[in-house]
């Protein structure tokens, strides 16, 4: 026969049962829990920002790299520099960013270095390049201009100039170089492509001393050259 206390005795084991069961699957949850972490939202979560920056994005648009300012190429022989001045003279892009100053300045940085002619040569540089008002309405067009040199000639009046020189009149190592070439812009006109080709003629009067890089002195005036 069962008394009351052994009723309580089993009600009690029970109530023990059954809470040891629900700590077991509490306990079991927390392993599971560790095990594999936290449970996923619904949605799914915006991804993480990424630390590569843009350059290194693949189709990301880079900033646009400064315009490169033009370089007169320096060389000790004189026709190969005079040469090389006349390409700079009549080489420029206004799609670039860059102004008629610019290439102007790279003339005059292989100017004559004593400065005695650099306000000549910078006028005469100024004869050849469009004004900048000139530029501005050029670059609508895209409008850039080349020169083939066709020859490149000590002109025979000069060797009589040197003839007649007094003294120190003319700097060591002065050369004069007749250029004839084809001075070619091209553009864009009404969305098509058009190019322009003209004849033209000049001289370069420059100085290489001995064991030195030669140097600009003036130009003369578009085709007015020494013949």
């Amino acid at each position: 026969m069962k008394t009351p206390a052994d009723s309580r005795a089993r009600r009690r084991l029970i109530t023990l049962i059954a809470t040891g069961t629900a700590l077991l699957v509490l306990v079991a949850f927390g392993v599971y829990g560790l095990l594999t972490g936290p449970a996923k939202p619904s949605s799914q979560p915006s991804p993480p920002a990424s630390s590569a920056t843009e350059s290194d994005t693949p189709g990301a648009t880079r900033a646009p790299s400064p315009p490169t300012a033009p370089v007169v190429r320096g060389s000790r022989d004189p026709q190969t520099f005079a040469g090389n001045v006349a390409l700079a003279l009549f080489t420029w892009d206004t799609t670039t960013g860059l102004m008629p100053l610019d290439y102007t300045s790279a003339l005059l940085d292989v100017g004559d270095p004593t400065g005695q002619e650099q306000a000549g040569l910078a006028a005469d540089i100024a004869t050849y390049m469009p004004t900048r008002d000139a530029w501005i309405d050029l670059r609508q067009y895209a409008t850039t201009q080349t020169l083939t040199i066709d020859s490149i000639q000590i002109p025979s009046s000069w060797n009589e100039a040197v003839d007649q020189a007094h003294p120190g009149q003319l700097p060591e190592g002065a050369a004069a170089y007749t250029i004839h070439g084809t001075r070619q812009r091209d553009g864009i006109w009404n969305g098509a492509p058009t190019s322009a080709k003209r004849e033209v003629a000049f001289t370069v009067f420059i100085a290489c001393p001995p064991e030195e890089t030669c140097h600009l002195l003036r130009l003369s005036r578009l085709d007015n050259p020494l013949d």
